[in-house]
């Protein structure tokens, strides 16, 4: 998994690079777009860049753990038992020593999962993924934890042994991985956990992800996908508990902590960038949805690293 491809955010301005690590089969040693593995017998890449980000997600059960992380603009301390959860393309920066860490983890590219489904929003439906409201780790017990990772060990072997069936195998041992986490997820922080109506509230979120820099008015969103923005966020409302404007700014304030931390970019910049009338604008929406200012949150951030 550690194929590198380097560029800048904002080529222009940044001076810090970024790099994006691309899931190779070579380097992982396996012939599928997945793989699972003890620290032990393979280590994570946390070391491979200062600022990074993957095109796959990413899965850690730590078993002994300290340091942090900054994980799309927020810190996160680790712990022994911590569950923690990487959607693509997320920026991490990690503050660990690799031999301080022991941990399993599970790395798939969502093209493994598409070639399988016919649900493209499969992804979407899963309440840990492409969260911006709760956190997307968490502590689990023991017991918990023991058929997660049981699946795991499962899906370990099948890719280091296949036979004629074990793709087919690999993927409905990972499908009930996904789903038994979901509903372990949903019932830690007691999401909304209903059969859908339709997939409008999954759209949404996907839309959300590709079009956040560009749009950041829940109406231009019910219009690329054909719907009042009434149905919209009755469909948002019902699935995850929240309405379609806090589900917006929780992704825009994310793009903005980004920002802020690792792009370079002023105040000024950032709000041009990503569409405010004026930077006054972006600093009054900040201080709405943080009770801090800008300011305060950087000086926060320093101390902490």
């Amino acid at each position: 998994m550690n194929h590198k491809e380097t560029y800048g955010i904002f080529p222009d301005k940044t001076t810090e690079r970024i790099s994006l690590l691309k899931y190779s089969k070579s380097s992982c040693g396996v012939d599928f777009l997945l793989n699972t593995a003890e620290s032990t017998e393979k280590r994570g890449w946390f070391d491979t860049d200062k600022r990074y980000k993957t095109d796959f997600f990413e899965f850690y059960f730590f078993h002994k753990a300290e340091g942090h992380l900054f994980l799309a603009g927020e810190r996160i301390e680790l712990h022994p038992g911590t569950v923690l959860i990487i959607s693509p393309f997320q920026l991490q920066e990690w503050h660990v020593d690799l031999d301080k860490l022991n941990y399993t983890f599970l790395v798939f590219q969502e093209e493994f999962v598409n070639n399988f489904l016919s649900d493209k929003y499969f992804m979407y439906r899963l309440l840990y993924c492409y969260q911006h409201d709760y956190p997307p780790y968490f502590s689990m017990d023991g017991k918990d934890a023991a058929p997660l990772l049981d699946l795991l060990r499962r899906m370990k072997k099948e890719l280091h042994a296949p036979v004629a069936d074990s793709y087919h195998m690999i993927v409905a041992y990972l499908y009930q991985f996904l789903l038994l986490l979901n509903r372990h997820y949903a019932q830690l922080f007691n999401q909304p956990f209903t059969l859908p109506l339709n997939n409008y509230a999954y759209q949404y979120k996907q839309l959300l992800e590709k079009n956040i820099c560009t749009t950041n008015r829940v109406a231009d969103y019910a219009t690329m996908m054909g719907i009042s923005r009434v149905s919209l966020n009755k469909a948002v409302m019902r699935e995850f508990g929240l309405s379609a404007v806090h589900l917006l700014k929780q992704r825009l304030l994310q793009e903005v902590k980004n920002d802020l931390l690792f792009s370079g970019l002023s105040v000024k910049e950032i709000a041009f960038r990503l569409h405010f009338s004026e930077p006054n604008h972006l600093m009054r929406f900040f201080k709405q949805m943080t009770g801090q200012t800008i300011s305060g949150f950087l000086s926060e951030m320093e101390q902490g690293n």
